[in-house]
């Protein structure tokens, strides 16, 4: 049994070095072995944290230092994945708030740091990467106590220590001006500034679920923190469920995290944080407590979803040939079974037995649970993203804002300006670094961000940097138009042929070469009108006796635009949707029908007229 036991998150907007950070604490511990071979980023285990180069779900692994073992919780710097941020610092004492030495704070910093001080937890600053060319880590340390002030921190908060240091080197110090060559600068604040857990191990058992995980020979697995009491292998205690019943349990196997190994124990103190079997029905934010005294614990709340999107079967002609998972039944246990873990979104019905709505915190969120799906072989098809509204306190309808961070050279300000104008954004500050570049603060509709980011790197080429983060609901702000072009929308089903997309591509921009088999109804490109044109990408050049008085001309076809999910969830119009299979991406109109579209639109013109 260890002297101490500090339980300690990471947060901090994306790419500012959590988890290179924690890789150099688990080197310096002793958690590898000197001759052991280890992957950088070891807490981004998921393929797709390691492609996005973002933590997405929140884990814990545990080392040790000096006697004391520290339990640290690596939490996601992106706000759409707030639920697991949410969840994780209920599990710990303290957090380490890790900033960009030349970047500063930013969106996603104001978002993490916020749960945190809302959750009361003492806070340790480190300014990070501070071996950077252009680090300022004076100045962003008065950034960072500003946004403390302004987030309405108490005088204890604001008193908070920091620390400089190079994650990626291994070493922090508490001064610019002292010499370190390790981080135990680091681990001695954190055990200093950060208090154990007021518990009592004596008290009855009071344990919070903060996490959900699973084991193909044990089942469900419940990752707890003992907030009173002991928990005991084998011991039966009372289970308080979120909607208020109770059951008496038997508690299988008993782990605790010891570096990034789950072992077995027989006892978890409190304090601690245990991973229990044998509770099959489980989830996240329900008590295991004492039969003889219970005290259930009041459940985890996040914050709503701002952003929902209608998942189908896919209905194409082409489905069926890439996955293995294509019928709406699947579909809907992929997502419950999503549901027990993620407490981020929401799963609706719908006037069709197979759709359903799915509601989160952002686009990103749930362009990860369908990347996810389509590697597990599912076929579906994904409407656009629509923002989740609301009626206000006086009744009136409200919609969520984000908090959007620009950095821009000055000569593309007017650009930038006039991207974000119509998508209703207003002005909050605008600073100039003197370097010829500046940062500008919007409050923009959480629908207005979808399609800015291409649109503003491509004005800007490729030099913007752009950050968003959930604000608050405020007034609905009208009809937002962003896409001004058309679709080249294919009017039969076929192959398509070089010698009809060569004449297609004076339309506009293609998003499919030649060879590729298309249906009607399918989005083959971007058309360079306002209008949709129906084309025929499958035309093939007539053959005649006549020869050519010189040879061939060289087909030459401009290379086709190869929308990744992500960019296509921000083209589609509000009559198209997504066709998402484990090798292809395919836009397509929710009709397909040529005939029946016109007719749809028809009658929402006469409507719109009357």
């Amino acid at each position: 049994m260890f002297s101490e036991i500090r339980n300690v998150a990471i947060i901090a907007h994306v790419d500012h070095g959590k988890t290179t950070l924690v890789d150099s604490m688990l080197r310096q511990s002793g958690a590898f072995r000197d001759n052991q071979e280890v992957v950088d980023r070891v807490l981004d285990s998921m393929d797709l944290e390691r492609e996005k180069g973002i933590t997405i779900l929140a884990k814990n692994i545990a080392l040790e230092w000096n006697g004391t073992k520290i339990n640290i919780v690596d939490t996601p710097g992106h706000a759409d994945f707030g639920g697991e941020v949410e969840r994780g610092l209920t599990m710990v004492d303290g957090a380490i708030l890790l900033v960009d030495a030349a970047e500063g704070p930013l969106p996603q910093t104001r978002f993490v740091l916020r749960k945190a001080l809302e959750a009361k937890l003492p806070i340790v600053v480190v300014i990070n990467k501070i071996d950077r060319p252009d680090a300022r880590p004076k100045e962003v340390l008065d950034d960072i106590l500003g946004l403390f002030i302004d987030l309405g921190a108490n005088e204890s908060q604001i008193e908070f220590p920091v620390l400089y240091a190079s994650g990626r080197s291994g070493w922090a110090k508490r001064s610019l001006e002292e010499q370190s060559d390790s981080l135990r600068p680091l681990f001695e604040t954190l055990i200093d500034h950060i208090d154990p857990l007021d518990g009592d191990d004596d008290a009855p058992l009071q344990a919070l679920v903060a996490n959900i995980d699973a084991s193909p020979y044990l089942g469900r697995l419940a990752v707890c923190r003992i907030m009173n009491g002991t928990l005991r292998r084998n011991e039966s205690v009372a289970w308080y469920r979120r909607d208020g019943t109770s059951a008496r349990v038997k508690i299988g196997e008993v782990f605790v995290a010891q570096n990034l190994d789950r072992v077995p124990a027989d006892t978890v103190h409190c304090g601690d944080i245990a991973v229990v079997a044998g509770i099959p029905d489980v989830t996240i934010g329900e008590t295991l407590t004492s039969i003889e005294t219970p005290l259930p614990l009041p459940p985890i709340e996040v914050e709503e979803p701002a952003i929902s999107m209608n998942f189908s079967a896919n209905t194409s002609p082409l489905s069926g040939r890439e996955g293995t998972k294509v019928t709406a039944r699947l579909i809907k246990a992929r997502l419950d079974t999503e549901l027990i873990g993620n407490v981020s979104i929401r799963v609706l019905p719908t006037d069709r037995a197979d759709s359903f709505e799915v509601q989160g915190r952002g686009e990103l969120a749930l362009a990860v649970l369908i990347e996810l799906m389509r590697r597990e072989g599912f076929e579906l098809t994904v409407g656009k993203p629509r923002a989740i509204t609301r009626q206000g306190p006086d009744g009136k309808l409200e919609e969520p804002f984000e908090r959007l961070e620009v950095d821009i050279p000055e000569e593309y300000f007017g650009a930038l300006t006039q991207s974000v104008a119509v998508r209703k954004a207003s002005l909050v500050t605008m600073t100039q670094n003197g370097s010829g570049w500046m940062r500008a603060i919007y409050l923009i509709p959480s629908r207005g961000l979808l399609g800015l980011r291409s649109e503003v790197l491509s004005n800007t080429r490729g030099t913007a940097i752009l950050h968003h983060a959930f604000d608050s609901y405020g007034p609905y702000a009208g009809e937002i138009r962003t896409r001004s072009s058309g679709s080249l929308v294919a009017d039969r089903s076929g192959v398509a042929t070089a010698y009809a997309l060569l004449n297609l591509q004076e339309r506009g921009q293609l998003f499919i070469a030649p060879g590729e088999e298309v249906y009607e109804g399918m989005v083959i490109g971007e058309s360079s009108r306002t209008e949709d044109m129906d084309v025929n990408p499958t035309k093939e050049k007539k053959l005649t006796n006549m020869r050519s008085s010189t040879a061939e001309e060289l087909v030459r076809l401009s290379p086709p635009h190869v929308h990744t999910l992500e960019s296509a969830l921000e083209f589609i119009g509000d009559d198209e949707c997504i066709e998402v299979t484990p090798k292809s991406v395919r836009i397509r109109k929710v009709i397909l029908d040529q005939s029946m579209r016109a007719r749809a639109k028809n009658q929402r013109r006469s409507g719109s007229e009357s």
